[in-house]
């Protein structure tokens, strides 16, 4: 049987490999997306497993509304950068750096 401590300990990792990955890798916007919605699964792990230990349903429900934003996050996320790829023919972070209108 898996314990609280083992949840919490996966999602710590989890949630620290989506800050290294943002830290780290600044140069392409998907992998910045990617490592935003890891950290928002981390996040939605640890409420999960709060939830099924405490015997509560308010961490589920808190799940749902996060995995909603999360995914209109990202259809939003990757609609603008298809618009930027289609202008500037790069995804580059260090090439977008003019915002000109």
């Amino acid at each position: 049987m898996l314990a609280l401590s083992d949840f919490l300990i996966l999602g710590a990792v989890m949630f620290g490999l989506s800050i290294a990955g943002i830290f780290i890798n600044r140069k392409n916007i998907i992998i910045l997306l990617m490592a935003i919605e890891l950290m928002l699964l981390a996040v939605n792990m640890n409420f999960i497993a709060f939830s099924h230990f405490l015997g509560d349903t308010a961490g589920q429900v808190f799940v749902f509304f996060i995995l909603t934003v999360a995914a209109a996050e990202a259809a939003i996320g990757l609609a603008i950068l298809v618009v930027l790829f289609r202008n500037k023919r790069t995804i580059n972070v260090t090439e977008l750096d003019s915002m000109k209108g």
